[in-house]
């Protein structure tokens, strides 16, 4: 069995004249960023590793969650290659996982979290919103041959209002 959670990086800020690689994290997705994360423990595996995009709001929010879901910051891995937006290269990347790992958390980017969650789950979802959490389970022992899996669990900003 495999366990993926992924997570959209929080609402970021468009204000300073900044690459969107570099672009942090507005004061609503902080706030999101804390709201969601204080709400997963219950859906956790016991033991996971984070992997985290290297872009700063993503960077920004998967720093947040580790902090409330006590994580040490410091074994967050970054990948440049979670920086994308296409769903084929998030899934190379999710496919290449060490197989010692059971579950990964996962911080990125739209449309690729979306895509990936449409293609292997087995619930529709419109639009992963920032901050949004999706728990996928999958009957495999290889990352590399994971398939339809199934959604576990979702939990969006909304959801907790």
């Amino acid at each position: 069995m495999k366990n993926l959670i992924l997570i959209r990086h929080a609402k970021s800020s468009w204000e300073a004249p900044l690459k969107d690689f570099d672009r942090p994290l507005m004061k609503k997705g902080i706030l999101d960023a804390h709201e969601v994360s204080a709400n997963i423990s219950n859906f956790l595996p016991k033991t996971y590793i984070i992997w985290s995009s290297t872009a700063a709001r993503a960077s920004e929010t998967a720093l947040i969650f580790a902090q409330n879901i006590s994580y040490p910051i410091e074994s967050i891995v970054y990948k440049d290659d979670l920086y994308t937006f296409d769903e084929k290269q998030l899934e190379n990347v999710i496919k290449s996982c060490d197989n010692s790992f059971e579950s990964v958390i996962l911080f990125g980017h739209n449309e690729a979290i979306t895509n990936f969650v449409n293609k292997f789950g087995d619930v529709f979802i419109e639009n992963v919103p920032t901050s949004g959490f999706v728990s996928l389970q999958f009957d495999a022992e290889s990352w590399n041959s994971i398939n339809k899996g199934k959604t576990h669990k979702t939990i969006f900003p909304k959801d907790l209002k």
